[in-house]
């Protein structure tokens, strides 16, 4: 695990502020619909879980654990007592599914084309060494491309341990078409 686990931290540390950043923005109904299949957030401190018929299930005073995983498919898991359960879900911030992330041709003639596709693959928090790495484009141009989409408002930055993850802005978030 020990020579993987920098690029693993990084992907969690990037789920971590995607779903943050869907939390502030739009509620537990933003961060939890879609986690996995099946889930969805019903309001009023219900949360459905699958769409199998099976009777609710309160757990109330029972500890909840949400787990990042870099697995395609998530799952669910419990321990009685003392009462613990947890979802398993594939994290946001997974660098292997990449696919799509091709910029609109109008996106790229306005921006060109790398820029366009550094703010298209910003829809996830990636750091400049993830950007490098999925773009082929030296650190300095990915630097200078990131310097001006913030400049611009289109994305933003935060701080997650020893990196700096950056991420769509809601008008960042436009400006891609979503």
């Amino acid at each position: 695990m020990r020579p993987g686990w920098p690029r693993l931290r990084r992907v969690f540390e990037a789920d971590i502020v995607s779903r943050t950043d869907r939390l502030s923005t739009g509620g537990w109904a933003a961060v939890l619909d879609g986690m996995r299949p099946g889930m969805r957030w019903l309001g009023d401190g219900r949360l459905q879980i699958n769409t199998y018929d099976y009777a609710p299930l309160d757990i109330t005073g029972a500890e909840l654990l949400f787990i990042p995983t870099t697995a395609a498919r998530g799952w669910v898991g419990w321990e009685e007592p003392p009462r613990s359960y947890s979802i398993i879900y594939p994290c946001t911030g997974w660098l292997a599914s990449t696919g799509g992330t091709a910029p609109p041709d109008a996106l790229a003639r306005l921006l060109g084309p790398l820029r366009a596709t550094i703010l298209t693959l910003l829809a996830t928090p990636l750091s400049t060494t993830q950007l490098v790495a999925l773009t082929g484009a030296g650190l300095g141009s990915v630097g200078g491309h990131l310097r001006v989409l913030l400049d611009a408002g289109l994305i933003a930055r935060r701080r997650s341990g020893r990196s700096v993850l950056y991420y769509h802005t809601p008008t960042g978030e436009a400006v891609c078409g979503g």
